[in-house]
């Protein structure tokens, strides 16, 4: 289940006609000993969803305009700490981070604690068909994903039509395979 919740492919294999590396999602062998699906959740995020995609974004976005970022909370003083709380503790009333939301009460206003979070997204579904589309077009076009032999060219034209036509919206899932031949470009 959390691993069809975190993959933009349903089945990446059927995408690339391999398997999947094995990783803290999708081999047993690598799973933490830990107790429940909460805590089991919280530590493939903390070995693989920080990492892999959050810190990594981070860090080539500060470093890009050469600003300094820290991430306090990371400090493993702070990590171990966090672990030692049992999870009733953690979460209360279906809301997280109970007793930092308990501390922040004390010196930061209510309204600035228990707002929802806000990302910030960018319009990749309009990109693509608007001022990427021809750029995106190039890269995933069906002759050259079939000689490449990296994707299924089936899958991906399809995906690609579907967005193209409004039908369906797959930016995330056309964006991974567009990232990958812009790498492959680039070789």
């Amino acid at each position: 289940m959390y691993r069809d919740f975190m993959s933009h492919w349903r089945d990446p294999a059927q995408m690339t006609g391999g398997a999947e590396p094995p990783t803290a999602i999708t081999d047993p062998a690598l799973w933490a000993n830990v107790d429940g699906l909460l805590a089991w959740m919280m530590y493939v995020d903390l070995v693989m969803y920080l990492p892999d995609d959050i810190l990594a974004k981070v860090d080539r976005a500060t470093m890009a305009v050469s600003l300094e970022s820290r991430a306090p909370f990371l400090d493993h003083r702070v990590v171990e700490f966090a672990w030692r709380i049992p999870s009733s503790v953690r979460v209360r009333g279906g809301r997280g981070k109970w007793p930092l939301r308990q501390l922040l009460h004390r010196y930061v206003p209510e309204a600035l604690v228990e707002r929802p979070k806000m990302g910030f997204g960018v319009p990749i579904d309009h990109w693509l068909r608007g001022p990427l589309k021809e750029w995106a077009a190039e890269l995933l076009n069906q002759s050259r994903l079939k000689r490449e032999g990296y994707f299924d060219p089936k899958t991906v034209t399809a995906k690609w039509t579907e967005h193209q036509n409004g039908s369906r919206n797959w930016h995330y899932l056309l964006w991974d395979v567009l990232m990958f031949q812009a790498w492959l470009d680039a070789q």
